[in-house]
């Protein structure tokens, strides 16, 4: 069984059956023969689908956004910003993909030759818990402008933010399983890559599960594109603005209780502004109220599961013993469900466990750094490359970006994943690109096409 455990009382919430291989060979076959129509649409005509989708969400905000409070904790406030902005992806594609996928004209000794950008077929989204709506539109939008129809597998603990999802298409009478939810269980997910009919694979998650995920695809020679871990490195220079540098580093590791890829988890500061900067954070982190994710009070709602939150306090703990100060937090709370508060952890090194392996949750981690360059240096050691963020100059943070090991830097500025820009990592976070005009064409055919007679 599907099981959802509402992660604020530890109770279950509801149990969905899971897909048998029987309804899952249907599902793909569906996929297929709606694909053969879907490919020969127009622009227009997939953007029409989209847009309706998008006025469906902003219009079902109320109902839509409590399915993920309930089943995976997001507090209520931060749940209706999700839905908007799966909405905007929607419509930023129906807008924008005609002209990302535009026909490139090539000069050769052809007469004329150019590439045109063509679809493959269904496509397989593996998608995680952390943000329900906006990862399955980040999936599903670019993929069905390309021409693709997309097969939605969600993560196992949000049902019924997945089956909301699908019945989007269903209400805005899109043409017949051009998306399609898939309930599946774990150990089902291998057949469904290794199906024929299934062109492509989009996974979200964690590195362990993303190798998996790749080396089946890969063996059945697929293209697949990965979106893994991070630990995000965020450096704050000594010629940086402190008191705008603050909020937002704060704002972008405890989002979401910290369950973000793309939050900044190790916050390098430069030694004449250390202090300075532990302070400014501990300021702003101890506004923070943890409570019921219902409550539009609540800024940091509970960890999505228990054995999640039990292996953040093993990290912090760990870190505490080799020397950390936890200036914040640190301490599992004794109340039901599965609560962690915002916890600061200053002085940490390069050899701790919370510097060397992903936190998942409110912990932020402060490490000093005596110059730029080393700053860069504990910055680029660690396996993941996801995103960085930097507080300095402009002109110095660009000058920086070049020597950091990431998919994506943000210079003064929170990172985020925004539709009309690339997202991605390199290293252990992941391969290939979604969003922009570059993940639009991950699932493309970029076709060459030679026109004669030959020229001289």
């Amino acid at each position: 069984m599907l099981t959802a455990i509402d992660p604020s009382t530890g109770k279950v919430l509801h149990e969905y059956p899971p897909m048998d291989e029987q309804a899952l060979d249907a599902a793909i076959g569906r996929s297929e023969t709606a694909y053969r129509s879907w490919r020969n649409t127009t622009f227009a005509e997939r953007a029409e689908v989209l847009r309706k989708v998008a006025a469906l969400l902003r219009e079902d905000i109320e109902h839509l956004a409590p399915l993920m409070t309930e089943e995976m904790g997001k507090p209520i406030k931060e749940a209706r910003g999700e839905v908007e902005k799966a909405a905007w992806c929607a419509e930023h594609y129906a807008e924008h993909a005609e002209a990302y996928l535009k026909t490139e004209e090539l000069g050769s000794d052809a007469t004329r030759s150019f590439v045109q950008y063509l679809p493959l077929g269904p496509v397989l989204g593996i998608l995680p818990w952390n943000a329900p709506f906006w990862l399955a539109f980040r999936f599903c939008a670019p993929a069905l402008m390309a021409g693709n129809t997309c097969l939605m597998k969600h993560d196992p603990h949000v049902p019924a933010c997945a089956e909301a999802i699908a019945k989007l298409f269903e209400r805005v009478s899109a043409p017949a399983d051009i998306f399609q939810n898939l309930p599946l269980e774990t150990p089902q997910v291998e057949k469904a890559i290794r199906d024929s009919r299934v062109q492509g694979v989009s996974f979200t998650g964690s590195e362990k599960a993303g190798s998996i995920v790749a080396s089946t695809a890969t063996s059945e020679i697929k293209p697949v594109v990965l979106e893994l871990g991070g630990s995000d490195p965020c450096i704050v220079l000594a010629d940086a603005d402190l008191n705008a540098a603050a909020p937002v580093i704060s704002l972008s590791r405890m989002i979401n209780a910290g369950q973000s890829c793309i939050a900044a988890k190790r916050i390098i500061v430069e030694a004449p502004v250390y202090d300075q900067m532990v302070d400014l954070l501990q300021e702003h982190l101890s506004r923070l109220q943890m409570g019921d994710p219902r409550e539009e009070s609540t800024d940091v709602g509970p960890i999505a599961r228990q054995d999640l939150r039990d292996n953040l306090h093993r990290q912090v703990q760990a870190t505490r013993d080799a020397g950390a100060r936890c200036l914040l937090g640190g301490e599992v709370p004794d109340r039901p469900g599965f609560y962690y508060p915002a916890t600061l952890l200053a002085d940490v090194t390069q050899d701790m466990t919370a510097a060397c392996e992903e936190t998942f949750g409110p912990v932020m981690v402060v490490m000093k750094a005596q110059d730029e360059a080393e700053a860069i240096a504990i910055a680029n050691d660690s396996p993941y490359g996801l995103a960085a963020g930097v507080w300095t100059t402009a002109e110095r943070g660009v000058a920086m970006a070049a020597k950091l090991e990431t998919g994506q830097v943000a210079i003064n500025g929170i990172v985020k994943t925004d539709p009309r820009l690339p997202s991605g990592g390199v290293k252990r976070s992941g391969i290939g690109r979604e969003l922009g005009p570059h993940g639009i064409r991950e699932f493309a055919n970029a076709q060459q096409v030679w026109v004669g007679p030959k020229q001289g």
